[in-house]
């Protein structure tokens, strides 16, 4: 039975301070800190060994499996997610989403179209989405009216992004396949005389993208806006028979800099098809460590206690340094049959991880632990790329180089120019 109860947020934030109360009893913070690289850490760490059998993209694809990609595209069968809830901590500059490239430009810096980070993506996805009917001699309007996206925002957002979503008329799809999910963030942990409960003197943040995950799966969390902008909730089972018509979720990182000039990537989405031929339920593409920029991230690894590879979030790497990890998971993950995962998940729920930040304790579950709850494809290319993700002022100028050259793309501009 999960440690967790998925019914709500509310009882989610219940099962969190459960949590806290069972296994940090009678510790105060500053020992529940001293504890966390213990309790976060992932058995067996030292026996981890470089993954063996990754997929390798290039020697598994064929003509067939891209057009099966192009054709499940175009047919409406990929339920495409954008998370842009994060709060770029790192980078000082408030919700990823609504970055625009004026805020972080040097002076005399060439000009860059005043487009905020999350509507870079959904444009290029539009972009990108509009090519591909004009390809297969179709009306780039109904192909996109019956794509389904589920954008994922965070509350101090929401209501500047919905506005700017109306104003751009929800970039010609229906309305009712453009689908929204919020995601709260919470208060810290503390211990008091009674135990672990949350402090409203903490701040309130965001508890990862795990629980943004295990939210998806709960009654009337996800919602669609009409065109004059009043909220309409789905039900769990309206959303999951939704996925249970797709054929593949993807979920797209929107710190990936290649997504700016690449957002429909037809070998991933034809290998996922393929794997969910073999029972496969999620696929995680593996990239290298970039040697010049070591980062922190997912750990890809051969688990020999399992018996397979695994990829194991940066919460679980005790002391790793970023240098030592040579597999990281490119947080560009795949779901085929995603109603069958997110049933699993809804049921199990995920490991939950706790950081210590700010005077308060923060439980932190990430997305990727669905690799062991579901049959897992770890996916390299032949000449694997290192990382390239927005995450720090050091990554500044490696994403307005990329805006740069999303902005010189034939029709970019002019696609734009719809939602002023």
């Amino acid at each position: 039975m999960s440690d967790l109860d998925l019914t709500s947020p509310a009882s989610y934030a219940e099962s969190c301070r459960r949590i806290a109360n069972r296994d940090f009893a009678g510790l105060s913070l500053a020992e529940a800190q001293a504890a966390s690289d213990d309790y976060n850490a992932y058995p067996g760490l030292a026996g981890l060994t470089p993954p063996r059998s990754l997929i390798t993209l290039d020697d598994y694809l064929d003509d067939d499996l891209r057009d099966r990609a192009r054709r499940a595209v175009l047919e409406g069968l990929i339920f495409w997610e954008h998370a842009a809830a994060g709060e770029a901590t790192r980078l000082k500059l408030g919700p990823k989403y609504l970055i625009e490239p004026g805020q972080v430009a040097p002076n005399g810096s060439p000009p860059l179209l005043p487009l905020p980070l999350g509507a870079r993506h959904l444009w290029q996805w539009v972009l990108e989405m509009t090519g591909l009917a004009r390809e297969a001699g179709l009306d780039p309007a109904r192909v996109l009216a019956r794509q389904q996206l589920l954008l994922v925002v965070n509350e101090g957002a929401r209501e500047t992004i919905t506005r700017r979503i109306l104003a751009a008329d929800f970039l010609g799809l229906n309305p009712e396949n453009f689908l929204l999910l919020t995601q709260p963030a919470f208060y810290g942990l503390t211990r008091g005389p009674d135990g672990w409960n949350f402090d409203p003197a903490t701040p309130r943040r965001l508890h990862n993208h795990g629980q943004m995950a295990m939210q998806k799966t709960m009654d009337g969390q996800i919602f669609r806006l009409d065109r004059a902008g009043q909220i309409h909730r789905l039900s769990r089972a309206d959303f999951f028979g939704r996925l249970a018509d797709t054929a593949d979720l993807v979920s797209y990182n929107i710190e990936d800099l290649d997504y700016l000039t690449r957002a429909l990537d037809f070998e991933t989405i034809g290998l996922a098809l393929g794997l969910a031929d073999q029972g496969f339920g999620m696929t995680m593409e593996i990239v290298a460590q970039n040697p010049d920029h070591p980062v922190k991230g997912g750990l890809c690894a051969f688990d020999p206690a399992l018996n397979r590879e695994v990829v194991i979030e940066s919460f679980r790497l005790r002391d790793l340094a970023p240098a030592q990890i040579s597999h990281l998971n490119k947080n560009f993950n795949h779901y085929p049959n995603p109603a069958q995962v997110f049933q699993k998940l809804h049921q199990e729920g995920l490991f939950m991880p706790v950081a210590v930040k700010d005077g308060g304790l923060y439980f932190q579950p990430v997305q990727g632990d669905l690799n062991f709850l579901v049959k897992t494809a770890f996916l390299t290319r032949r000449a694997p790329v290192a990382l390239r993700s927005w995450k720090s002022a050091e990554d500044t100028p490696a994403a307005l180089a990329a805006m740069a050259r999303q902005d010189a793309q034939p029709g970019f501009a002019a696609l734009v120019g719809l939602s002023k």
